[in-house]
């Protein structure tokens, strides 16, 4: 007897998910159906005043400018739900390590480079410090307790700046503390920074950072000039 093929699962429709995105970000931010409900009854509600202000001497005037408030209103729900969802999404990874990488990987477009492997790493906590480069310059992204950091910070930005001296290097926090940035408003903080370079020069800072080693501090009681390599079996 011939073998029955295994069932392949369909992926669930296009509804389907955005039924699913809408019970977790529901679930995860009190305030996201309240300002889904008003992003989508607030302009249905000017649209449907428009239409008797302006619009009741025609019927195709009033049935063409019906169907573009509803899809306006539609429109502007699935907006905010897009935007709670990404924040629900970055709340719930907020603390774990490479959440920064998961957050500037996805959501730090705009002319800038970054890369998901941090510049810096505190071995022991698993903080670390992740590098973009972009129009503000160089932005160094500490992910973990400010404290523990600060050394490691201050390192990486002497290393920076002998690299390419006379570059602005900013220093953001990302941890649960009252004076650093939330994961999910950090895309948003760093696009606020000054800008201060080109393209041109975004390019040459660039590749003069790309010959920078990852900084790992080596434990206590290890000579780094007598380590020797391993033996090829």
């Amino acid at each position: 007897m011939a073998e029955k093929k295994p069932k392949v699962q369909k992926e669930p429709g296009r509804i389907k998910q955005l039924w699913q995105v809408y019970k977790l970000t529901a679930k995860a931010d009190k305030n996201f159906v309240p300002l889904g409900v008003l992003a989508f009854v607030g302009p249905l509600a000017l649209g449907v005043v428009v239409i008797l202000l302006f619009f009741m001497d025609s019927a195709l005037s009033i049935f063409l400018w019906s169907v573009s408030v509803l899809l306006f209103s539609v429109l502007m729900s699935l907006s905010v739900l897009s935007r709670r969802a990404e924040r629900a999404a970055f709340m719930r990874i907020s603390g774990q390590p490479g959440a920064v990488a998961a957050v500037i990987g996805s959501t730090l477009k705009r002319g800038y480079s970054t890369s998901e492997m941090p510049v810096a790493v505190d071995p022991k906590s698993r903080d670390a410090v992740y590098r973009a480069v972009g129009r503000a310059g160089v932005v160094l992204i500490a992910e973990g307790s400010s404290a523990r950091l600060r050394q490691i910070v201050e390192d990486e930005k002497r290393k920076v700046s002998r690299a390419i001296p006379g570059v602005t290097v900013w220093v953001i926090s990302v941890n649960d503390q009252p004076e650093a940035v939330p994961l999910y408003r950090l895309t948003k903080a760093i696009y606020k920074l000054k800008r201060t370079l080109s393209r041109a020069e975004i390019s040459v800072v660039n590749k003069r950072l790309a010959g920078l080693g990852m900084n790992i501090p080596i434990p206590k009681g290890i000579d780094p000039n007598r380590i020797r390599a391993g033996r090829r079996m």
